[in-house]
């Protein structure tokens, strides 16, 4: 009976694509913090340019999902609802994004040969690298070109199975129907790739980006036009609020506004401060840990730049932090220098896709 229904809901999946082409789908990013949801279309006789139509963010309830497990499904279904309600898409096909320990991307170098020769070889590869059982993985694979070794590049992308079963039952019992799924670190370096299109002179430099999300931060090496290296680390600015909530005696959502809300100075308490400063020494260490770690390995000390995103960069000092870690440019990815925005669109969305939205719009980039 499982084999059959499995038949039959390939046969309507390919029915759906060949009744109607290329269909738009909502972009669909389901955070530690919040769920946001996008609209995306590609501007008319314009490469590489993008309008956002439609955007949404609701907040989660504390606890709602820990690292990528997610302990209140209900609260979830409702946020995803009340996101695509507010937003008015009226789609119900969406790509899905995932992060966290139990997803990997990957760039290798493979002897080349025909598909199923590269997808054995990828599946090979897989077994050594993936930090879980390939047995119990969905495991895919993007053909970049040919290399200089005569072999081929591809990008490989890996999430345990339950995971990403757990997350699309998940939507699919909040109404919508996951065409796509994909990973959050993919979908992010595809904005990377469209915001930088034309300014990269040397392919062989290397930029990292960095997405300072709730709970962990995605790590991104970027070289030769793709994700050379990335990493996910257990530290986010969720860290900050739950050390102000612990020094102070404060819940969540106080905490919350204690560390993003300054005087009319621009100024924090200092001992807000001093509880930030304590926390990025935590994340800088790990930052520096990592990128010594893919140097090492790689031997590649060509970094020129660093590019971060996620509501973690808004607290106080962590750019020039940062910066001041690394000794290269860092600068903020501002998905604006690509993406138009519907008038329709309010001051306060605009603001937080700004420094929040990257992973989301990568995700509505996609079509089906």
């Amino acid at each position: 009976m499982a084999e059959k229904n499995a038949i039959n809901k390939a046969i309507e999946f390919v029915k759906d694509i060949l009744s109607s082409g290329s269909k738009p789908l909502f972009g669909l990013d389901i955070g530690s913090s919040a769920v946001k949801v996008a609209e995306v279309e590609v501007k008319s006789g314009k490469k590489n340019r993008y309008i956002v139509n439609k955007f949404a963010s609701v907040l989660l309830p504390e606890g709602a999902i820990i690292e990528d497990e997610i302990q209140k499904p209900e609260e979830v279904q409702e946020a995803i609802k009340k996101a695509v309600e507010q937003a008015g898409i009226d789609i119900e096909h969406c790509t899905l994004g995932l992060f966290g320990p139990n997803t990997v991307a990957k760039k290798l170098r493979l002897a080349g040969g025909t598909f199923d020769e590269i997808e054995d070889q990828v599946l090979w590869e897989s077994e050594q690298y993936l930090p879980f059982s390939i047995d119990e993985s969905v495991v895919d694979f993007h053909i970049v070109g040919e290399n200089e070794g005569g072999g081929v590049d591809v990008i490989v992308a890996a999430v345990k199975d339950d995971i990403r079963y757990n997350y699309t039952e998940l939507v699919a019992n909040a109404g919508y129907d996951v065409k796509v799924v994909d990973l959050n670190i993919i979908a992010t370096t595809n904005v990377f790739s469209a915001v930088m299109e034309g300014q990269i002179e040397d392919l062989a430099n290397s930029y990292l980006i960095l997405d300072v999300g709730a709970q962990s931060t995605s790590f991104i090496i970027y070289r030769d036009e793709a994700i050379q290296f990335s990493k996910e680390i257990p530290t986010g600015g969720m860290m900050i609020t739950e050390e102000i909530q612990r020094r102070m005696g404060l819940n969540f959502y106080e905490a919350e506004d204690l560390k993003n809300n300054v005087d009319e100075n621009g100024n924090l308490p200092e001992e807000i401060i001093e509880i930030i400063d304590d926390i990025s020494d935590v994340l800088f260490s790990e930052i520096k840990k990592t990128l010594d770690f893919y140097i090492v390995s790689t031997s590649d000390e060509s970094l020129v730049s660093c590019y971060i995103t996620g509501g973690g960069t808004l607290a106080k000092g962590i750019q020039a932090g940062i910066e001041e870690l690394l000794g290269v440019p860092v600068s903020l990815l501002n998905p604006f220098d690509v993406f138009e925005v519907n008038k329709k669109i309010s001051e306060e969305n605009i603001q937080e896709l700004t420094f929040k939205g990257c992973a989301v719009l990568g995700l509505a980039m996609r079509e089906m």
